[in-house]
């Protein structure tokens, strides 16, 4: 998606390029599922060198290029955004954003000098770091202040420095807290968990650390009897647990879907949650994560140091693979959509009536119970697997077809084939 998404956006905002990109869509109906390489040279260096304009520059702006899927891919974009330079007519301009992952690093470094420029957040001076976040301290809580109405001085200038401190130069951290304090009914109060929190500068995200366990331990547990603290955590690791592994955006719906369980309950969960998980006000938009440092911290055992909230990945790899089985189990049958035309052409189904009974949360499991269970490495699971597809085979491989993830489907079965071998000496093809 990440090619044609550039590409989308290039032919919304140049009027010029949308009848080369159109043709070049048109001469590649497969451009989709093309590689890397193939999607950047049809669908965006070919239209810029032929388009019918002059002296025209382009920026691109890439935001958290870490968070793209594969070390390789990241080195890939990295060497095809730097053929840009030779275009003739247009000059691209490209912003990236990232995290100093190996992969990017590498990718810079293989670049020439002029091709390039750096700019490392992390050797900003810290006196400006600290200043720019003083000032986003004083601006949100001043709002903060005047909506809730309150008459004294707050927060104090040495509060403001103490915050500030204890950002240790993560804008991250000061996110985080402002949003903490924002969505609490007593902003005085939300403060002061803050500020009750420990304090560290003996590692690099140690404040961070712990101001995301003080919140959760607010949050999540705050002041309910002892004899639930379990049952709350559990529901916090199944249902945020999965947010954080999940290879897709998902709704709350579509998640509750998923995981079998009543959407009132994953929304009571996730509500309490909204300084470090975008919870969005329309039901029909996902749930994302503010920052991904939140995920690392709750997949390290060593960062999250109440183990209580720490996701063991591969149970929730296990849990989720377990649940999109159950899931296909129940819905999927022989044409699933009513057709009742074999014969039929793919391109002859309407899409909304694809999009209506292949419903996001079946799609979501069709496309990645396979990757689950290779992430949850659980040779348990072999005869749950068998038994399925000897009952769904041919209505998974329909469902793949009907969203246009057949070819996935064929890859996820090989995928299978060479787990099932290794893990228990079983011959895939003989036993389905």
């Amino acid at each position: 998606m990440f090619f044609t998404t550039i590409a989308t956006q290039l032919a919304e905002h140049l009027p010029e390029l949308r009848p080369l990109i159109s043709k070049a869509i048109d001469d590649h109906s497969d451009i989709n599922q093309r590689r890397l390489r193939d999607q950047w040279k049809i669908l965006i260096y070919d239209p810029l060198e032929n388009a019918p304009m002059q002296s025209k520059q382009i920026v691109v702006v890439i935001d958290a290029l870490d968070e793209c899927e594969g070390k390789d891919d990241m080195k890939l974009i990295l060497q095809l955004l730097v053929e840009a330079k030779n275009l003739q007519k247009i000059q691209l301009r490209v912003f990236v954003t990232s995290r100093p992952e190996t992969p990017i690093l590498l990718g810079f470094r293989k670049m020439l000098g002029e091709t390039h420029q750096d700019f490392v957040l992390h050797d900003i001076p810290p006196p400006t770091v600290n200043h720019d976040i003083s000032v986003f301290f004083q601006q949100k809580l001043s709002v903060v202040k005047e909506e809730h109405g309150l008459s004294t001085p707050w927060p104090d200038e040495p509060t403001i420095q103490l915050l500030v401190e204890r950002a240790a130069g993560l804008f991250i951290y000061a996110a985080t807290t402002y949003r903490f304090i924002r969505d609490g009914m007593d902003p005085e109060y939300q403060l002061s968990v803050i500020l009750s929190g420990e304090y560290t500068s003996a590692s690099p995200t140690g404040n961070l650390d712990n101001i995301y366990t003080n919140l959760l331990q607010y949050s999540v547990i705050g002041d309910r009897p002892p004899c639930k603290h379990e049952a709350l955590l559990q529901d916090f690791r199944q249902i945020v647990g999965s947010i954080v592994i999940i290879s897709d955006v998902m709704t709350i719906q579509n998640l509750a879907h998923l995981l079998g369980l009543p959407r009132g309950k994953v929304g009571t969960v996730l509500a309490s949650l909204r300084s470090v998980l975008n919870i969005p006000e329309i039901e029909s938009q996902p749930v994302r994560i503010f920052h991904p440092s939140f995920r690392d911290f709750l997949l390290d055992k060593q960062r999250c140091s109440d183990h209580g909230f720490w996701i063991n990945e591969r149970e929730r790899h296990i849990d989720l693979f377990r649940h999109c089985l159950e899931l296909m189990s129940k819905r999927l049958r022989q044409d699933i959509c009513d057709i009742r035309e074999p014969g039929v052409l793919i391109t002859e189904i309407s899409k909304d009536m694809v999009q209506s009974v292949i419903t996001a949360d079946l799609r979501y499991a069709c496309r990645y119970w396979v990757y689950h269970f290779q992430q949850g490495n659980s040779v348990e699971e072999d005869s749950r697997i068998l038994q399925f597809l000897r009952q769904h085979l041919l209505h998974w491989l329909e469902v793949l077809t009907l969203a246009g993830e057949v070819s996935e489907g064929v890859l996820m079965i090989a995928s299978l084939e060479r787990i099932l071998k290794v893990g228990s000496g079983l011959c895939f093809s003989k036993s389905l």
